[in-house]
């Protein structure tokens, strides 16, 4: 089996990135052959569409590989789930699985996704004094099985939108009116509900990244869709809310390109 292309970087004009880091399923085939879970598993916790729903951002990124074969939105020393206190409690592994040097192999190329993403940073950090990475995720909220009740809407936003690590007081002047936007937005015939640090905070290792290398320059927004597009357990998607989802982040990059003024 031969193993797609790790990721696709696509550098393009303007200030403003789009990013979705956990749309990957794909393993490389020594990851495949060591793991012990199931397709189906996999993919309830990974972010499937939140690739297509980036294309419109001229610049973006899309991770092609599983976040189970290297987790980009976590530190190197975490990023590979080795235990399933690291993964939910999934058994990812076959008895004797994961060697030492395919945790390596992993983690270099986490390492080498972080060099190329740095780099295609510095090119717009270049050109312009200020930008913002869009960092697109999704997120379950009927873990109680396809027939269980879903999470109550109070502590499951529609949208969260995580601010933990970056200097909240310095990019206010984009975030709130940004937050408030997004909340008009017309999503097929709906308003959203747009919340902040709710169901997460943003404390993934992507947008530190972007916040300690860029410091008050670099505004990296983690964005996680709760899985209202598709359905959870069967990974079935909705074409209309996947289309409207994809307007909605060409929307919010244009309103944060607007609001750096």
């Amino acid at each position: 089996m031969e193993a797609t292309e790790p990721w696709t970087i696509r550098p393009g004009p303007g200030r403003i990135v789009a990013t979705a880091i956990h749309d990957g399923h794909d393993l490389r085939p020594e990851i495949s052959e060591a793991v012990a879970l199931g397709d189906a598993e996999r993919l309830r916790e990974e972010d499937p569409f939140t690739g297509q729903a980036v294309l419109d951002v001229p610049a973006h990124t899309i991770v092609h590989r599983s976040r189970f074969e290297f987790d980009l939105n976590r530190p190197a020393e975490g990023a590979v789930y080795c235990t399933p206190d690291q993964c939910w409690g999934l058994e990812l592994w076959k008895p004797g699985q994961p060697d030492d040097g395919l945790v390596q192999r992993s983690l270099d190329l986490h390492a080498d996704y972080y060099r190329q993403l740095g780099e295609m940073l510095d090119g717009v950090a270049e050109h312009h004094p200020r930008f913002v990475l869009l960092d697109i995720h999704s997120y379950n909220h009927r873990r109680d099985g396809p027939d269980g009740a879903p999470q109550l809407q109070e502590d499951a936003p529609d949208i969260n939108i995580g601010t933990f690590s970056m200097p909240r007081d310095h990019w206010a002047f984009l975030i709130d009116p940004l937050m408030e936007s997004l909340r008009e937005f017309d999503f097929n015939g709906r308003k959203l509900d747009v919340r902040e640090n709710v169901a997460f905070q943003g404390k993934g290792n992507q947008t530190r990244f972007v916040h300690e290398r860029y410091p008050e320059r670099g505004c990296a927004i983690a964005v996680e869709f709760k899985k209202f597009f598709m359905d959870e357990w069967t990974g079935e998607p909705d074409p209309a809310e996947l289309a409207a989802m994809r307007r909605f982040v060409a929307f919010m990059a244009e309103t944060s390109d607007r609001l750096l003024g």
